[in-house]
């Protein structure tokens, strides 16, 4: 292993040659307190940046042992650490240094949820940092100097700063580990609560804008509070910032439950927020005590969609044409068939809560009214509407459904809680409905000819996922969060709402070549593939998502997925084949 001295000596050699150059430096080089590893050196000054590796032993970093005692409080340990470098690397002011990515110090560490991520690895020996850096040239020509000075002075400044314990923000630490522990221990007790998700007491659930995730701010906030009637509460394992172990809030039950209300007072924003609360938040962001069940999945129209052999029976029947909904294909689904098939394969997969808001929804595939139904007979409608499934979706399924309505009273009838907003207050109105529902029946009748059935499992074709496109290196690229390149593939996941961030759809991308190779075989359903991929995640953690891996290596950016959104962008590749398994 080579020492700082000898990183300062090969910079000083390459000066000003042939950006080429840079590759001599890649590497281990032994610093007075830390290891710098270069694994990756970039050919050019405008290709993604090189990979590097902080490595601190355990002897210097002294990071306590009680902080990461267990696989949640390690993974907001890590989260933690990887935000304090990149508030290093911020703090810095680092100039950029020449053309191209020249001077870029990044580090992979999150918004506003808390994910098992690359970026930052704790063990019992060491703790290390997993960044990216802009070797710095002017046009193709290597800067020495600027390197030296990026390399020798301002990495060893980040590791002081963000890895060495003795230097962190200890109270912050603590009470950002016991936060993350708080909601997951919220998260394990809504089963045994009879819950899908509890909303505390004093959440701030509307956001900075449309483009910030950032938490409102000002006098026009309305901090949440539960009607007594749905109010609930649990113990803690940590303490509260406010004092105590019990946070109080309102709990929605399994079942059916409405959100209604008028315009713009708030329901909107209550289900945004159920479906960004499949994950854990930082602390200070206003949705940090706002838990919803894991397997919580987000559903909408979305025209367009590519659709593989989904047996959407239970909504669409009868098409003109003759055409086949027991096993549904189409390159250019409408919005009904879509929000069909998206129900459908979510429950492929193991959803048990539903959320829909009608903003995003097809109108002809929610409800039909009295009036449509006696101009249009059942015999000429293809569509069953969700108004007539989504009890029984409860009670032969066991999958519950929050849904925001605010232009139907059909789905009273089916409802097992209502909540209203008003103002961005939350208030029962179960008991006002049902009298409602007697005084005012419904005149419209329901709609389904045969019972739900069995959800049709599908098995996935290993050879439909060609990544490489016939060539030796495989293309998998995620171009922004919404948007990832997979081989000949690009995927438009714009509509699937609960990818967070770029580094967790990176490892979808990842994850699907990774179970073309390993976990496609046979008649292995696609539940059994992506949950496959989730024990792998568990047992061994993100870094064999990359397929140039070997042990030891900076792995790249990625951020843990969930199994429903890698289903959901398989279910979405334009050449994928899935197969009913027999």
């Amino acid at each position: 292993m080579s020492n700082e001295q000898h990183l300062r000596q090969l910079l000083s050699h390459i000066d000003g040659r042939g950006y080429k150059a840079y590759k001599q430096i890649k590497g281990s080089y032994e610093f007075p307190d830390f290891t710098l590893y270069i694994d990756h050196v970039q050919g050019d000054p405008f290709a993604q940046p090189s990979k590097v590796r902080l490595r601190v032993d355990q002897e210097h970093a002294h990071v306590p042992g009680d902080l990461w005692s267990n696989s949640v409080r390690q993974l907001a340990l890590e989260d933690f650490i990887a935000r304090a470098v990149g508030q290093s690397v911020q703090g810095m002011v680092i100039p950029t240094k020449g053309s191209g990515k020249s001077g870029l110090i990044f580090i992979d560490s999150g918004r506003q949820e808390v994910l098992e991520r690359t970026a930052v690895v704790i063990k019992e020996d060491w703790v290390e940092a997993r960044m990216q850096v802009g070797l710095p040239a002017a046009g193709r020509k290597i800067l020495g100097k600027q390197a030296t000075e990026m390399l020798c002075k301002e990495i060893p400044q980040i590791v002081e700063q963000a890895l060495i314990w003795k230097n962190l923000d200890h109270d912050q630490c603590l009470s950002f580990v016991e936060c993350v522990e708080n909601q997951e221990a919220v998260r394990r007790q809504l089963e045994e609560s009879g819950l899908v998700a509890f909303v505390v007491n004093g959440a701030v659930l509307p956001r900075e804008s449309g483009i910030s995730d950032r938490p409102l701010s000002g006098d026009q906030v309305v901090s949440f509070q539960a009607p007594e009637s749905l109010e609930t509460q649990f113990e803690m394992p940590n303490q509260l910032p406010g004092g105590g172990t019990v946070v109080r809030g309102m709990g929605i039950p399994k079942g059916v439950t409405l959100i209604v209300g008028g315009g713009y007072h708030g329901k909107s924003t209550l289900l945004k927020a159920l479906e960004k609360c499949v994950y854990a938040h930082i602390p200070k962001d206003g949705r940090e005590y706002v838990i919803t069940t894991k397997d919580a999945v987000k559903i909408r129209a979305e025209d367009g969609r590519r659709v593989e052999n989904v047996n959407i029976n239970p909504f669409i029947t009868n098409l003109p044409q003759k055409i086949s909904t027991d096993s549904f294909c189409s390159e250019d689904a409408s919005g009904s068939t879509s929000q069909a098939a998206n129900i459908m394969e979510a429950l492929e997969v193991g959803a048990n809560l539903l959320l829909l808001d009608e903003d995003t929804s097809a109108t002809n595939f929610m409800v039909r009214d009295a009036r449509m139904q006696e101009l249009v007979h059942k015999d000429q409608e293809p569509i069953t509407p969700f108004v007539d499934r989504v009890r029984e979706l409860y009670d032969t399924l066991g999958v519950s459904t929050v849904l925001v309505m605010g232009g139907s009273g059909d789905y009273f009838d089916v409802a097992d809680s209502i909540i209203k907003m008003h103002d961005f207050h939350p208030h029962d109105v179960g008991k006002q409905v049902r009298d409602l529902v007697h005084d005012h029946p419904t005149q419209r009748q329901a709609e389904t000819p045969e019972p739900f059935g069995m959800v049709t499992a599908r098995i996935p074709q290993a050879v439909s996922f060609n990544a490489s496109r016939g060539h030796r290196k495989v293309k998998i690229e995620a171009q922004a969060r919404d948007l990832m390149v997979y081989g000949s593939d690009t995927v438009d996941l714009r509509y699937i709402d609960q990818l967070v961030e770029t580094s967790q759809t990176r490892a979808v991308g990842h994850a699907i070549y990774l179970a073309t190779r390993s976990l496609m075989r046979d008649s292995a359903t696609l539940q059994d593939v992506v949950e496959g991929l989730e024990h792998l995640f568990d047992q061994n953690g993100l870094d064999a998502l990359d397929p140039f891996y070997r042990e030891e290596y900076h792995p790249g950016n990625f951020s843990r997925p969930r199994k429903y959104e890698i289903a959901a962008a398989i279910n979405r590749l334009r050449t994928v084949e899935l197969q009913h398994r027999k």
